[in-house]
């Protein structure tokens, strides 16, 4: 190759990595004057586009990436962009590049700008592939759910009741127990939020009326001959008798009851569910890379001992984050409450954009296996303007029916119901008697101050089960 065909080379070379930078900029060097001015126009309505959609838009993307239709828009649009990008590229070199090059140089040319286009390619193609990966969650996660109303669950309606299920379906345990029941009450308005947290041995828990209650008219008492019905097991009890539910599918029974339950218990409305398996909660944690955790002291787990979290400042595993919110060995189940709530208030710490990012694919696969739940995909992108005014402006309300405020094996079902209806005027109002504040936000229970730490003792000591 003559040194002029070396320097002309180069030249377009530079010119081909300029217009991959700046689209126009080989086809203007070119006197390609319109051609250049319309890539270059594009370019920037292109880039002035993903600024705002970071900034001043990034609410109604957020909207609209939790929609599996726009989900697909979006792959097409990364796609589309890469290809139009490298067809830039490769439209640049074209225009540019020296005339009478011998074989050995322009295959060298050749391969470089194929390189330079797949460079340019390869984020957009993670992109596209990581939508697809969150639409396909997305869709088996929130299917199309028969729902009231027209969608705008927001319109007219005070508060959003959701109930929070955690599923512990060990690997020697048949079924599905719920030994974590909260329901979330968010005022849509306001965004405050009150969560009712009921212990998962309340016995003889009345059921609604129907099938259900002609069976247990004294409350839930199970099959158990030696033992009663604890609140954990309505759920399975539900999957396992169809005649308790008539009507309703597999699957969806065990939710049907214990929402109708719930509601009876609290005298609320509950209007959606969403159930977290605890073994797939460990594959979160692990697809997270663990979670962090300071222990104050060692905790023992298994039914015969079998191992050990040691007290200090370490990463937990999949495994161990999940004993460490399941473990009740010389322990007790209120305990268990509050190291769940620590573990959970962890996780939400860690789950920084870049760990998401770079674990995208993992975290995904877990999620599918986590989670289940009866909200519509369409209601979505309302949940997720309701979830930033809580994060924004609301301030979070706990109310634990645990002892001595309430005898789980004779529960004053009256005084559960009353105290829930005080505990969802209090953030409108004044704080019951007897608040106490905790990480998470006001605990709040019905005691007098001198007896406020009694009674509230398994949520006022979270603090110091959660230390920063």
């Amino acid at each position: 190759m003559r040194h002029g065909q070396g320097r002309q080379l180069v030249r377009a070379f530079a010119l081909t990595l300029a217009s991959a930078l700046l689209w126009g900029v080989a086809h203007l060097a070119s006197g390609r004057r319109l051609t250049g001015s319309l890539l270059a126009a594009a370019y920037t309505a292109v880039f002035m586009g993903i600024g705002l959609g970071a900034t001043r838009w990034r609410g109604r993307i957020a909207e609209l990436a939790v929609q599996p239709d726009w989900l697909t828009l979006m792959m097409v649009g990364c796609v589309g962009l890469a290809v139009c990008w490298a067809v830039v590229v490769a439209a640049s070199w074209k225009l540019v590049r020296p005339v009478g090059l011998g074989a050995p140089a322009r295959i060298l040319a050749v391969s470089a700008v194929t390189g330079l286009c797949l460079v340019i390619a390869a984020p957009f193609a993670f992109a596209a592939h990581s939508t697809l990966v969150a639409r396909d969650t997305l869709t088996a996660i929130f299917g199309e759910h028969a729902d009231k109303g027209d969608g705008r669950v927001f319109a007219g309606k005070k508060r959003l009741n959701v109930l929070l299920l955690g599923g512990d379906s060990g690997r020697n345990r048949f079924g599905v127990r719920t030994d974590s029941v909260t329901l979330a009450s968010v005022d849509t308005r306001t965004g405050d939020v009150v969560l009712l947290g009921l212990p998962r041995n309340l016995e003889r828990v009345p059921l609604p009326e129907g099938p259900a209650r002609q069976r247990f008219p004294d409350g839930f008492t199970g099959d158990g001959a030696l033992t009663p019905g604890l609140l954990n097991e309505i759920y399975q009890y539900a999957e396992e008798h169809p005649d308790m539910v008539p009507g309703v599918p597999d699957g969806k029974r065990g939710p049907a009851l214990l929402k109708q339950t719930v509601s009876g218990v609290l005298g609320l409305p509950v209007d959606y569910h969403v159930l977290v398996d605890m073994k797939g909660f460990a594959q979160l944690i692990d697809a997270m890379g663990g979670v962090w955790l300071r222990i104050p002291e060692d905790i023992t787990f298994g039914k015969y001992n079998e191992g050990r979290l040691a007290a200090g400042y370490r990463r937990l595993s999949g495994s161990e984050a999940m004993w460490y919110g399941r473990s009740r060995t010389y322990s007790s189940d209120y305990v268990r409450m509050a190291r769940q709530k620590c573990l959970i208030r962890a996780m939400a710490r860690q789950a920084d954009p870049a760990r998401v990012l770079t674990r995208f694919e993992q975290l995904a696969a877990a999620t599918r296996h986590t989670i289940s739940t009866d909200v519509p995909q369409r209601l979505l992108p309302s949940l997720l303007k309701l979830a930033g005014k809580v994060k924004d402006k609301g301030t979070i309300t706990s109310l634990q029916f645990t002892p001595p405020l309430i005898d789980t094996s004779a529960p004053d079902w009256e005084r559960i119901r009353r105290l829930s209806a005080d505990a969802l005027l209090a953030p409108a109002a004044k704080p019951l008697r007897g608040t106490e504040h905790a990480d998470a936000g006001t605990v709040v229970q019905d005691a007098a101050p001198s007896r406020a730490h009694e009674t509230t003792g398994t949520a006022a000591s979270l603090d110091a089960t959660c230390p920063s």
